[in-house]
């Protein structure tokens, strides 16, 4: 297990590697544009530029939660400052093992799940994140 420190540091190398121009875009894309209601939904974004977007963040934030997985990380603290992957979680996991099946990726996602699952309250927060997303995507629409 980390040390209080080595955790602190991997948090805030993670936020830096956040800060990056492209995975900004993508934070903004992935956080008001990728609303999949459906499995067939999420599929039909794979051949346009949104799915590269959608790339950058679920593989960032399955990286930074199988550190926590792994031990690399306090979960306590990883929780403290990392919602942003309930964000990215809460556009499919009321969907996840269909998405997984349909893109035929049966380990997309699986340690930000195995970390969500030990957060406290995750699931009614993603699905509150999930009604507002939607709603600003409406809203822009």
């Amino acid at each position: 297990m980390s040390t209080a420190h080595e955790s602190a540091q991997s948090l805030m190398r993670l936020y830096e590697l956040r800060r990056e121009e492209k995975l900004r875009e993508a934070r903004t894309w992935v956080t008001r544009s990728f609303n999949p209601r459906s499995a067939e939904e999420f599929a039909a974004v794979i051949p346009t530029d949104g799915y590269t977007y959608w790339r950058m963040m679920s593989s960032y934030w399955d990286m930074a939660a199988s550190f926590v997985v792994h031990g690399a990380i306090d979960p306590e603290m990883f929780r403290s400052v990392s919602g942003e992957m309930l964000v990215v979680y809460s556009k499919v996991n009321h969907m996840i093992d269909d998405v997984r099946e349909r893109v035929g990726q049966p380990t997309l996602l699986q340690y930000v799940e195995q970390v969500a699952a030990d957060w406290q309250g995750a699931d009614e927060r993603m699905a509150r994140m999930r009604e507002y997303f939607s709603g600003l995507a409406a809203a822009d629409e």
